[in-house]
C-alpha cells in the first residue's frame, strides 16, 4: 500500500485502471463542461466569440447552444467579452441596463 501524501494539486488518475499517475489539476483546467474553460488572456474577442460552451440536445430534444462567451458594447465604444460562468453577474447587470426600443435600436438606463 501506497502511503505517500499526494499535494493537494496533485490528483491520482487512473488510465488502464491499475497503475495511478500524478496529475497537475491546475496545468489541466479542470471543469464540469469543456465549454467552460476561460480562454488565455491572450486571445481575441473574435476567437473568444467562436468558442460554444454547450452545443447538445436537452431533455426535450431541442438543441441548445450557448456561447461561452458573450460580447458586450459599452455606451463608450469598448467592447468586453464575458466569461458565461465566470462573469454571469456582470451580463445580467448588462442585460438588465440594456433595452431595446420598438426600432430595435439599444436604450441604455
Amino acid at each position: 500500500m501506497n502511503t505517500q501524501s499526494l499535494n493537494p494539486i496533485e490528483q491520482p488518475v487512473s488510465k488502464d485502471g491499475h497503475s495511478q499517475e500524478k496529475v497537475n489539476v491546475k496545468e489541466q483546467n479542470l471543469t464540469a463542461n469543456p465549454g467552460d474553460k476561460i480562454a488565455d488572456k491572450s486571445e481575441s474577442i473574435e476567437e473568444k466569440v467562436k468558442q460554444v460552451a454547450v452545443d447538445a440536445a436537452d431533455i426535450t430534444g431541442d438543441w441548445i447552444q450557448v456561447p461561452t462567451y458573450f460580447v458586450v458594447e459599452y455606451p463608450n465604444g469598448e467592447k468586453k467579452a464575458l466569461h458565461h460562468v465566470k462573469d454571469a453577474e456582470e451580463i445580467s447587470d448588462v442585460i438588465r441596463q440594456a433595452r431595446v426600443d420598438e426600432n430595435g435600436d439599444r436604450i441604455w438606463w
